[in-house]
């Protein structure tokens, strides 16, 4: 008996995690609950509980084939060297969302949890709290595990953005995109509001990021992000923008330090071997700037994104990643680099909003300072971490309905030609993905 109570219960928990909380029918399925059974009062007592409670979740299983075998891409992670086609499952994701309610019905706190479930593992993904300030609606306090608060594309989720994957230089730069830290937010809640376009979030975080397991330096990094929320220009017309700002670095447990010079025969790098600069942050500054334009037209929207980023980073001498752990060899030295790139989407609604036609191209040049043949030169030590890569991608959207999408998209990419084996040329490494996303 107290089994059948019980599944019972959590059955009817389920239905009302997944039906809208709109008050009318939160209303209606109370009324279907007979409160005069003891079945009855302790599904009216649990639900009236977690009322505020919501479930969602996608999952992506695709189908990839390489342009050959052992293809190294930023498309959902390299092939095994005999492999040039797979099945996997992309992403899988059960989301938790809990909002409560004052007594005047505004949001006072709000508490997320959500992991990645896949054929690799499950990991958290976000985990985080948020506090409202309800006097005049303009504020909010987060706290936890989230997605750094930089750049559009960081934080357009994966189960809303056209292309399978964020470009190189997000992937690179921002592993992840998640963090440990805390922000306050300004966002008007007023409808009525002067600033109610304008968004404002800055926070402190640890600066590693999901690939650390912990912070491995007192160093905090200072993210920010002012942007217009989307504003109409016209009546079939909107627009909206915002600039970023990061400031981070890497404590140096080592004195060795490269940066690009000149040797009087061309551009290598120069190390800095002074004792002094143990102790001392190597930067991670990054500046960027995006906006995106939606005009509505007969068969849909066409849509217009673009987004440059350019900087300072600090990383190893093979890979421009930012680093998940410190060095535990003190002679292994840092290398600096300027950075830049940016990412242009077209979007396109054709026959009805169900279909969609996207192109995107973006690049990342990892070492602006250098250019194709000064790579590889022999005795600059300027290496496979310092090409510039460039993306041209084109697909179709099948948006087949609310829970169910097919994409399919062919990733074109071309890198520098330089002095380097094995990237004397383009190498091979196009993709073709096609996926579905099954989504509540």
């Amino acid at each position: 008996m107290h089994m059948i109570k019980y599944v019972l219960i959590v059955n009817f928990l389920l239905l009302m995690c997944m039906m809208p909380t709109k008050v009318a029918k939160s209303q209606f399925l109370m009324d279907m609950i007979d409160t005069t059974t003891d079945i009855g009062k302790s599904v009216f007592s649990v639900s009236k509980r977690f009322d505020n409670i919501r479930i969602s979740g996608y999952i992506q299983p695709q189908f990839q084939i390489a342009e050959e075998k052992g293809a190294k891409n930023f498309s959902g992670g390299d092939f095994s060297e005999h492999t040039n086609n797979r099945f996997m499952l992309r992403r899988g994701r059960i989301r938790f969302d809990y909002i409560h309610f004052n007594k005047n019905e505004r949001p006072s706190v709000q508490f997320v949890f959500q992991f990645d479930g896949t054929e690799r593992g499950v990991v958290i993904r976000d985990f985080w709290g948020r506090i409202f300030e309800n006097k005049y609606k303009l504020i909010a306090f987060t706290a936890g595990m989230f997605a750094r608060p930089f750049s559009y594309e960081l934080n357009l989720s994966s189960s809303d953005r056209e292309s399978p994957e964020r470009g190189r230089m997000s992937q690179i730069l921002m592993k992840t995109e998640r963090d440990l830290g805390a922000m306050l937010s300004f966002e008007p809640r007023v409808k009525d509001h002067p600033l109610k376009y304008l968004k404002i979030d800055a926070g402190l975080f640890n600066g590693q990021g999901l690939s650390a397991t912990t912070d491995y330096d007192s160093r905090k990094d200072f993210i920010a992000r002012a942007g217009l929320k989307p504003f109409p220009l016209a009546k079939d017309i909107n627009l909206s923008m915002a600039v970023s700002y990061f400031n981070g670095g890497i404590l140096q447990n080592t004195k060795y330090l490269y940066r690009i010079g000149n040797n009087g025969t061309g551009k290598t790098y120069n190390i800095d071997s002074s004792i002094n600069n143990i102790g001392k942050i190597a930067p991670r500054t990054y500046y960027g700037a995006d906006m995106q334009l939606k005009i509505k037209n007969k068969k849909g929207f066409t849509e217009l994104r673009a987004e440059y980023l350019s900087g300072t980073q600090t990383a190893f001498e093979h890979t421009s990643e930012t680093p998940p752990a410190l060095p535990t060899n003190t002679l292994t030295p840092f290398y600096i680099r300027n950075f830049n790139g940016a990412y242009f989407y077209l979007l396109q609604n054709i026959f009805s909003t169900k279909h969609q036609l996207v192109i995107k191209y973006d690049w990342y040049d990892p070492n602006r300072e250098v250019k194709e043949m000064e790579i590889g030169k022999p005795g600059s030590n300027i290496n496979e971490a310092d090409i510039k890569f460039s993306t041209l991608g084109f697909g179709y959207i099948n948006y087949i309905n609310s829970n169910l999408k097919l994409v399919l998209w062919y990733d074109n990419v071309v890198n520098e030609k330089t002095q380097l084996t094995g990237y004397t040329s383009d190498i091979k490494d196009n993709i073709f993905t096609c996926r579905l996303q099954f989504r509540f």
